[in-house]
């Protein structure tokens, strides 16, 4: 039986490239984005009767039910949930301002709780589906200059893996996909931030943008694939909860968890000493 997708950041990248594949496996697909004529043009080429575009805003809550809303007017449920919306926010913890990390987390990880939120009753109701958060290889392991998106990443990896013991008995399943560096515009520069100011302790290694900016066009991971291996994440009856994609994230990941492992075992009977007596 066909599935009914409901992507967000449908414009490009990632997301794009999953509405082509959900599309290319005879799926429908509902398409959304803060900026429709975005989404509309990045897609020109796949427009039919399977595809529908909402207007959707992630960081809104307020937008996030009607969005839902819509999606089931027009093909009647929802089966894939990908929350993929979301930008980069590169520099020094120091150099970020406030508002600066309030806004990028109202975009990464509050829009991925309020789209969840809106999906999950839809979900329940049916008994089943399938919840795809995009999170990052900076969800897992800390980088220079990411704190502020690894905190929004490493949140979602909680949240992905909280919620999946509530949702399982409904027949939901969740997984969070741990992407390294694909070719999509996260890191062009219209779209990329970075900190506004200087810190002169930092300033010796040069701005965070002339260190980040020269991996953009240049990742080798392709976009299309992934998409075609959410597809098949989607089909799934028992998915993976992670999914680190890439070589590179297999690279950087594995010997992450190997040095925690190793710490952990250093740190064992210490660890066990912090026990309370009766």
């Amino acid at each position: 039986m066909s599935k009914v997708w409901f992507i967000t950041g449908a414009g490009s990248g990632i997301g794009a490239a999953t509405v082509r594949a959900a599309l290319k496996a005879g799926d429908r697909v509902v398409a959304t984005g803060r900026n429709l004529d975005k989404v509309r043009t990045a897609l020109n080429d796949v427009t039919g009767d399977n595809l529908a575009f909402v207007p959707l805003d992630v960081a809104n809550e307020a937008q996030a039910k009607p969005a839902v809303d819509l999606a089931i007017s027009a093909f009647g449920r929802i089966d894939v949930l990908v929350n993929n919306a979301g930008y980069s926010l590169l520099g020094n913890f120091e150099e970020l301002r406030t508002a600066e990390i309030e806004q990028l987390m109202a975009t990464n990880f509050y829009g991925v709780m309020y789209v969840m939120r809106a999906v999950l009753p839809v979900m329940r109701k049916q008994r089943s589906g399938r919840i795809i958060n995009i999170s990052s290889l900076a969800g897992v392991v800390g980088f220079k200059h990411c704190g502020a998106y690894s905190a929004a990443k490493f949140a979602v990896e909680g949240l992905s893996a909280s919620v999946a013991h509530e949702v399982e008995p409904f027949g939901i399943r969740i997984t969070a996909i741990e992407p390294g560096f694909f070719r999509t515009d996260l890191l062009e520069a219209r779209n990329a931030k970075y900190a506004g100011s200087t810190i002169e302790d930092y300033a010796a290694e040069g701005p965070a943008e002339n260190i980040w900016s020269g991996y953009h066009g240049a990742q080798q991971g392709d976009p299309a694939k992934l998409g075609d291996f959410l597809v098949s994440i989607a089909g799934m009856d028992n998915p993976p909860k992670q999914f680190a994609a890439g070589s590179d994230a297999l690279a950087v990941v594995q010997p992450a968890l190997d040095a925690r492992l190793e710490e952990l075992r250093a740190y064992f009977e210490l660890s066990k000493s912090t026990d309370g007596s009766f």
